[in-house]
């Protein structure tokens, strides 16, 4: 019988995983005090199946807060509540990777602590609105431009949170590159029109990502360190340019001359985001020799089609992993997904519609 892909070990850098199903990153808003708490770990250990489970976006610093009740990993408490999740996880044989997230100017104020301020690129406001549990839906502000001084402070925050994971016993760590974020900010010609050496054409554009992939590489191990990306995706007001295809060559050469373990590509087309083309899929497999990850959208046929025909080596699953924290074994014995989804709960700040999906019992419709 023909070996099933999804379900071999793989290694990513210097971690063995085992199987190929990763549990991507997604917000979930759970960390009161932006703190992981016992109700993080019930659920990060409930889905400890995947090979790979990425964590959900987590801040840097207190200027990286965008959201209400998102982690942070700049702090000795925050270190002291994710050394119980990775614990946690360990203990039931899998390994899990702490996702970096800066939001940049896709924020609020009122989500953030006294003292924190709005920083991106360039003084360019976002479309859109971003919740806060104070006054609900707000307006996104005007960010303040990164001084010199602000991108190299910000630059060692990524280093220290890096570091910080380590101490935490994460197995490595991803950096938010994708959705509109503040290293995306930077790639983009039309939320990053500088006129310094961080703006400008694709090499300078790409410089601020760059030089935060080599500073938590040079930190913590480039086996451990990866990037997700998203081309062409719209999400946090990020519209097309011309250069698009040009910036993705040029970073994905890079980021493989810097020989960091993986790089992460998010697809939300299945969401109603326009696809990823397929030649942009295939010049950054083409330019990277380490692993890659695929998600958007999978089932268990695309998935494994898509480590057939060698795109990817890993599938990352988002939102069935939240139904299904069990996911990993209804796909290997081909039980029935849940669809009972309940996404008006994706954000609140409680057990329910995030511990109390059940697993598949035997025998059950």
């Amino acid at each position: 019988m023909k070996e099933i892909k999804l379900f071999t070990t793989v290694k990513v850098g210097s971690i063995q995983l085992k199987n190929s199903i990763v549990m991507a990153p997604m917000t979930r808003c759970r960390a009161i005090g932006n703190i992981p708490n016992a109700l993080m770990k019930e659920y990060y250990e409930q889905r400890a199946g995947a090979g790979l489970i990425i964590t959900e976006g987590t801040s840097p610093s207190p200027n990286g807060l965008g959201y209400a009740r998102i982690p942070g990993i700049f702090s000795k408490e925050q270190v002291e509540g994710w050394k119980k999740i990775t614990s946690a996880v360990h203990s039931k044989g899998g390994k899990i990777i702490i996702q970096l997230m800066h939001t940049g100017r896709i924020s609020h104020i009122l989500n953030m602590p006294e003292g924190a301020k709005i920083i991106a690129p360039s003084a360019v406001k976002a479309a859109g609105q971003m919740y806060t549990d104070v006054k609900q839906s707000q307006d996104f502000p005007v960010p303040q431009e990164m001084s010199k001084e602000d991108i190299a402070s910000t630059k060692q925050e990524y280093v220290s949170a890096a570091k910080n994971a380590i101490e935490a016993n994460f197995d490595g760590v991803e950096l938010h590159g994708a959705n509109g974020y503040l290293l995306e900010q930077f790639l983009s010609p039309i939320s990053n029109i500088r006129k310094d050496n961080y703006g400008g054409n694709i090499e300078n554009r790409c410089r601020f990502v760059l030089e935060v992939v080599a500073a938590v590489a040079e930190a913590i191990g480039k086996d451990k360190t990866g990037i997700r990306l998203s081309p062409y995706g719209i999400a946090s007001d990020m519209p097309h340019y011309p250069e698009i295809d040009a910036t993705y060559k040029y970073l994905s050469d890079q980021l493989n001359k810097i020989g960091i373990a993986f790089i992460h590509l998010v697809d939300h087309s299945a969401m109603g985001a326009p696809v990823v083309p397929f030649e942009i899929k295939k010049t950054i497999r083409d330019n990277f020799k380490n692993i890659i990850i695929h998600c958007g959208g999978f089932d268990k046929s695309k998935a494994e089609a898509e480590l057939e025909n060698g795109l990817a080596d890993l599938i990352a699953f988002g939102r069935p992993f939240i139904n299904n924290p069990d996911l990993v074994e209804r796909l290997k014995n081909n039980w029935t997904l849940s669809s009972d989804l309940k996404m008006d709960l994706f954000y609140s700040a409680d057990e329910k519609g995030y511990t109390d999906y059940p697993v598949y019992k035997v025998g059950s419709i």
